[in-house]
């Protein structure tokens, strides 16, 4: 970290989380100069699902849950940038405090539960970029307290598709209560026809894409496999964060129930991205997240079969800069190795990762 990175760290941590999220939210909403300068590399470039991303790396959603600021994280370097969750009405989210810093692991829990203005606010701003250039993913969800949460996803599908680079089916939070069960068969599988002919019958057909929670056994994840290839979803975004806690140091916090995200999700994430990638073959589009801090990490993802890779968390202990050095490094990666394109590194540990047991 640079020492203005440093600086503007220390001032933020002295905020609690929430308040400090809305802080540098509203930093690039007023277009203060806080990232690295951008890298441009031919080699970086990906084509995935038909879109052409200038370079791997994306902005996870749950960062820019009401559409604010994507155009100024492409400016930070992103490659492409996911807003959301989005509900189709807008709603407060669970109880306060519901962020949690685990600063001596690196990680964060949250128990935000979907908090967002609804469609109609996204949807305006949203509409005002349209025609401008970047890849913006939209991240689509149910309200707690809908009737038919199924008919929410529909309900964004029809919403976004003509604004969305591609759409995220989010059925992974673990802080709406209930709905990591829509990642059972039978369910996902209505879901998933729902969302696809409400995408065939939009203005817009944007890719699909299913996120999905790390906490997942193998049975599961042969099932979300099955139905994905079946119902011919484009994508898999792996993965969500996690109710597991591995061995943490934060003490009494590492306890806060909610979803850890972070350094210590990497491992699992990316053993069920790479077991993931197995199930699916090389040609379904798999976006890598958890854990994501550095080029070396991100170059992992890779490695593990993601064809591109997310962060968030990795940003608020490394500062907005994080993005535009992490291309870089990945830049010089692929001059340093002679690579043609950074494609050349998916799966080559595929199987060193897959192999791997889900404990």
């Amino acid at each position: 970290m640079s020492v203005l990175d440093r600086l503007g760290q220390k001032l933020l941590f002295t905020f609690d989380p929430e308040t400090a999220h809305g802080m540098s939210i509203a930093a690039l909403r007023c277009g203060l100069p806080v990232g690295a300068r951008t890298t441009l590399d031919a080699r970086l470039k990906v084509t995935v699902c038909g879109l052409d991303f200038p370079n791997p790396l994306g902005m996870a959603a749950g960062y820019d849950k009401n559409a604010e600021v994507p155009d100024a994280l492409l400016g930070l370097g992103f490659g492409f940038a996911e807003v959301g969750t989005i509900t189709p009405l807008p709603q407060a989210g669970n109880p306060k405090p519901r962020i949690f810093r685990l600063t001596a692991d690196e990680a964060v829990i949250n128990r935000l539960g979907f908090n967002n203005e609804g469609h109609a606010a996204a949807e305006k701003r949203l509409a005002a970029r349209k025609g401008r250039g970047g890849i913006v993913g939209v991240n689509i969800g149910a309200n707690k307290d809908s009737s038919d949460r199924i008919g929410d996803y529909e309900r964004g599908v029809a919403r976004f598709a003509q604004y969305a680079s591609y759409l995220t089916v989010n059925i992974s939070s673990p802080n709406t209560p209930g709905l990591r069960n829509m990642q059972a068969r039978e369910q996902l599988g209505e879901l998933l026809s729902r969302v696809m002919a409400a995408r065939a019958t939009a203005t817009a057909q944007p890719p699909v894409f299913l996120k999905i929670a790390p906490d997942l056994v193998e049975a599961e994840l042969e099932d979300i496999a099955a139905e994905v290839t079946e119902k011919r979803i484009d994508g898999v975004i792996v993965s969500n964060t996690t109710i597991s806690r591995p061995a943490l140091r934060s003490g009494d916090t590492a306890r806060e129930t909610g979803g850890l995200s972070g350094k210590p999700l990497f491992e699992r994430s990316t053993i069920v991205l790479a077991k993931m990638r197995k199930l699916l073959g090389p040609d379904r589009a798999i976006i890598g997240v958890g854990g994501v801090d550095s080029a070396e990490a991100a170059l992992d993802k890779i490695r593990a079969g993601a064809d591109l890779v997310q962060l968030y968390t990795g940003m608020i202990y490394a500062g907005p800069a994080l993005p535009g050095r992490i291309v870089a490094a990945m830049a010089r990666f692929a001059g340093t190795e002679r690579l043609r394109s950074i494609r050349e590194l998916r799966d080559s540990h595929l199987d060193r990762w897959a192999m791997r047991p889900l404990s």
